[in-house]
């Protein structure tokens, strides 16, 4: 079953790739690492899941953004590099911007993760970091960046 088929069986469909938002690329490849720039909860154009976790947002709500964020990394990988060329995830950094006191950043990382297994079967398998920050751009509740080993 190819990318696409997996995709649609789960669900999901590639949203367009996003154009960076300043001087950088989507995706630099060094040596056998590729590394894709942080991509938020943006849809075909549409800036979704906007706000703070635990104040404009649910916790579900979190879970779709790290969804789709990492449905956007897919999205960038597929275009610029092709999963044939992709032995793995390596890593992933989750972003979050939430109210003080609300704690459930994991539960709605799992949202990237689950996505990631999910549709890259073993290829999938990773390790992660969690942060809370203060403000992400454009008022995005979330956001990841990623490493992928290229064979």
């Amino acid at each position: 079953m190819n990318l696409e088929e997996k995709l649609k069986s789960l669900n999901f469909e590639l949203p367009e790739t996003s154009k960076p938002g300043g001087s950088y690329n989507s995706i630099n490849i060094r040596g056998k690492i590729a590394y894709v720039a942080i991509q938020f909860p943006i849809y075909n154009g549409a800036f979704l899941f906007k706000g703070r976790l635990g104040k404009d947002l649910t916790t579900e709500d979190g879970y779709k953004a790290m969804q789709l964020s990492a449905l956007n990394v897919i999205a960038q990988v597929h275009e610029k590099v092709g999963f044939e060329k992709v032995e793995g995830l390596n890593h992933f950094d989750a972003y979050y911007q939430a109210e003080p006191g609300w704690d459930e950043g994991p539960k709605i990382v799992n949202g990237a993760s689950d996505l990631f297994i999910n549709v890259l079967g073993e290829k999938g398998q990773h390790s992660r970091s969690i942060f809370g920050v203060h403000v992400l751009p454009r008022d995005f509740s979330a956001g990841l960046t990623a490493t992928f080993t290229l064979y």
